[in-house]
């Protein structure tokens, strides 16, 4: 019954309403009460602090800020071997597989189409047909810095609006389409093992999306499909990034998908529904294409 009301709940809701003021209230600086909303954050939450730069809560002066707080650089070492790509997210696997035809598993009697979830990209859709796909979840207590599995040429970003809804666990199992109707912005880049597209979706009181190279995509949130394109490596304003190197940021928690073509990359088969991620372990080995991007 409870869970039945948590879902109900999720239509019912202003969502658009209550992430904006979120978002808002994550940006102010409200000194001692600031510190406070953190550290309680913090307890209810079990947020390892060991392992950010900044242990101190009261070096935050926002809740964004300590959101997306850098961790140590040891905190996450990155996988070297140069065929393996690695965990974009900190989470867990919500899920993951083959593309079956367009069809993507989101959960117990839920697909999505890859028509559906990329905004009916053509282009995109016949590059991820018969492909594999990864699923992260980021939970509040997560570190929220998104990173590369592998290097890569970024060629074109989508911004998809959308619902708001929830990306938990409870919420994927019962709303169909959930990642399709989400807001969302989809990167897609050229790398050694073929075409990839890493997507963020955004979520309830997720207050803003943003990349390395962009900032800010979100908000503000126009209701309208926004699309940038990208030149090659060699060429001036190209956007290269190396495995494990940060790509974007959630201001509040939400959902990675990563994207595959064809057979080039063959997903782990340590990896499983609820697997707890760490950024730069091992996702999957990758079959490098002669006609690498990056050379």
């Amino acid at each position: 019954m409870l869970d039945r009301i948590k879902i109900a709940l999720q239509h019912l809701l202003p969502k658009r309403w209550l992430t904006e003021l979120a978002g808002w209230g994550a940006e102010r600086r409200g000194g001692w009460l600031t510190r406070g909303v953190i550290t309680l954050f913090v307890r209810w939450y079990k947020v390892d602090m060991q392992e950010a730069q900044q242990q101190d809560v009261a070096a935050y002066p926002t809740f964004n800020a300590f959101f997306v707080r850098p961790l140590r650089d040891e905190a996450r070492p990155i996988d070297a071997d140069p065929a393996v790509l690695v965990l974009p997210a900190d989470g867990i696997i919500s899920q993951l597989g083959p593309i079956e035809g367009e069809q993507v598993f989101q959960a117990k009697g839920h697909h999505y189409s890859l028509e559906a979830l990329l905004a009916g990209n053509e282009s995109m859709i016949a590059r991820f047909r018969d492909g594999s796909f990864a699923t992260t979840y980021l939970a509040p207590r997560d570190y929220h810095r998104v990173h590369m599995p592998c290097n890569g040429v970024l060629r074109e970003m989508l911004y998809v609006p959308g619902e708001l809804f929830s990306v938990n666990p409870l919420t994927a199992a019962n709303i169909p389409n959930l990642f399709a109707r989400n807001e969302r912005i989809i990167c897609l880049f050229d790398t050694d093992f073929g075409p990839m597209a890493q997507i963020l979706v955004g979520a309830t009181i997720v207050g803003s999306i943003e990349t390395v190279w962009a900032g800010a995509v979100t908000p503000p949130r126009q209701g309208i499909i926004k699309r940038w394109r990208y030149p090659q490596a060699d060429a001036d304003g190209a956007v290269v990034l190396l495995k494990g190197q940060e790509m974007g940021r959630f201001k509040l928690g939400s959902t990675v998908i990563n994207l595959f073509a064809g057979k080039n990359v063959l997903l782990g088969e340590h990896l499983y529904t609820r697997y707890v991620t760490r950024v730069g372990q091992r996702l999957a080995h990758g079959i490098a294409q002669t006609d690498s991007p990056l050379t």
